[in-house]
């Protein structure tokens, strides 16, 4: 057996911060199944939006807004069918819509309706049009709770409107956060969906159920695995950034090696890059795919693999070191060399709902993460919540509520749900807050070793490795079982 050398780690005693002064939930929980050049099915339904409360939990005002949602009936059987619903996450719901590919795979198999509900605060569901993030008053009503309500109504809506849907099981689907909501859509509303999958959800990265610094090892034991002293090589960039960004040459060069759109013109510049390349690994986690897709960006098959063949020496002088970094990071941003400049405002497509997940993030998805430099390939940095909660307020006026998820949820005492499929990639770093276990017989853990962040939702791919097509074909085994089960009770 092959031993490879040593990779050494260089470290500097005057490192500055490689990331803000805390570390928020990566935006990219999201979509990595974002296709942007694709259409959307022809055979799509539209149907006029449909006007919900706004709070769904006061009777001092009955505001309403228009609620959008997509709806695929070819392969519906009416009276005997059922309905797929996917629970939107933040962003637009066409991009769901067109890139959940597994919905639209297995729906002539279960005589599905695929239904696509718009998460409200995203895409075109605004609550108070070109007011809703205004200010805090017009966000108050951006919440997980109101949001599973506006599912719940919608469900009952379709139900009574489509006929032959009365009496159709649903079962509810969504990936990352989007997973999350389908699970605890089927923990609070029992009596709409007969069963949830969800894929790649974080149920646990809240409070002390998980450690904080779980998310970052996992992204780092990626490259590890994936590149002899790759993640040693990027530990070791820190530092060689720091040394350099401490004169204005250094930033000059800095600018010029990265191909930066916008020069670096300061330290908290330096700080910004640092953090624009930290979002850049995690990126590449999660979208660490067996096969050349378009997702947050062109991307090759195992694109870490790629980007670590840029970085096999950390011994390097920093300079040198830092152009390895550059062609490593150039593989994520420009991999099909149409990008003239680099932009570090800019780490995934521009249509995410970058603004509505940092006030959730402020509120009540209050995910604590850190990192120390010694068990992952960043820089140390402590989860620290009075600087987190001081942060917040200055941007948008409210206070997070760390506590508050695992009570209304439930946090890790949910033994008493059923119906509950949570799938996880073993190369995801949002399986280290997702749940890998079994709970009970029908609460249900799948572990795919090779899969990144829900590659099990994406649709079926000559590349897929065979764990992913066996966890497909149990998600469907289980779906079956839960749809005759309700049948027979109707």
């Amino acid at each position: 057996m092959h031993v490879p050398l040593p990779c050494s780690v260089t470290s500097s005693p005057n490192q500055a911060p490689l990331l803000p002064s805390v570390i928020l939930p990566p935006l990219c929980m999201r979509l990595p199944i974002f296709l942007p050049a694709c259409s959307l099915p022809s055979h799509l339904l539209f149907p006029s939006p449909h006007p919900f409360f706004i709070d769904h939990f006061g009777f001092d005002q009955d505001l309403t807004f228009q609620q959008r949602y997509l709806v695929a009936d070819q392969h519906w059987r009416k009276n005997n069918g059922s309905i797929l619903f996917y629970t939107g996450n933040e962003g637009d719901i066409t991009w769901f819509c067109n890139n959940t590919g597994f919905m639209w795979d297995v729906a002539e198999e279960l005589n599905a309706m695929l239904i696509f509900a718009e998460h409200r605060y995203y895409g075109e569901s605004l609550p108070f049009g070109n007011k809703s993030y205004s200010d805090s008053k017009h966000l108050n009503y951006l919440t997980s709770e109101q949001a599973l309500a506006d599912f719940a109504i919608l469900i009952q809506h379709v139900k009574e409107t489509i006929p032959g849907a009365l009496n159709a099981p649903v079962i509810a689907i969504g990936g990352s956060y989007g997973g999350m909501l389908s699970a605890w859509f089927r923990m609070k509303y029992p009596h709409v969906v007969v069963g949830a999958l969800a894929a790649s959800a974080p149920i646990w990265q809240f409070e002390d159920l998980v450690p904080c610094g779980t998310f970052y090892s996992i992204v780092t034991n990626d490259f590890k695995k994936s590149g002899q002293c790759c993640s040693e090589s990027i530990l070791n960039s820190w530092g060689a950034i720091n040394r350099i960004s401490s004169t204005d040459e250094g930033l000059k060069w800095l600018s010029s090696a990265f191909h930066l759109c916008s020069p670096l013109k300061s330290k908290q510049d330096a700080a910004v890059l640092k953090a624009w390349l930290s979002e850049t690994w995690v990126n590449l986690a999660m979208v660490n795919y067996p096969y050349k897709a378009d997702f947050l960006q062109p991307l090759p098959a195992w694109p870490i693999q790629v980007v670590c063949k840029f970085l096999k020496n950390p011994k390097l002088p920093d300079k040198l070191l830092l152009q390895n970094v550059f062609q490593a990071v150039n593989v994520y941003y420009n991999y099909s060399g149409a990008a003239s400049c680099l932009n570090t405002s800019q780490s995934a497509t521009r249509n995410l709902g970058l603004m509505g997940w940092y006030y959730q993030a402020c509120t009540e998805m209050v995910m604590p993460m850190c990192t120390d430099g010694v068990n992952d390939m960043f820089e140390p940095r402590k989860w620290n919540f009075h600087v987190f909660s001081e942060e917040c307020f200055k941007l948008w006026k409210v206070r997070p509520r760390p506590s508050w998820i695992p009570s209304v949820y439930g946090g890790k005492n949910i033994s008493s749900h059923s119906n509950i499929i949570f799938s996880n990639g073993g190369l995801d770093p949002w399986s280290g807050g997702g749940v890998t276990r079994n709970i009970t017989d029908s609460l249900i853990a799948i572990v795919i070793p090779e899969g990144a962040h829900h590659l099990d939702l994406r649709a079926s791919n000559p590349g897929d490795p065979k764990s992913v097509l066996q966890a497909r074909a149990l998600e469907v085994q289980y779906m079956k079982q839960w749809i005759e089960k309700s049948r027979h009770k109707h």
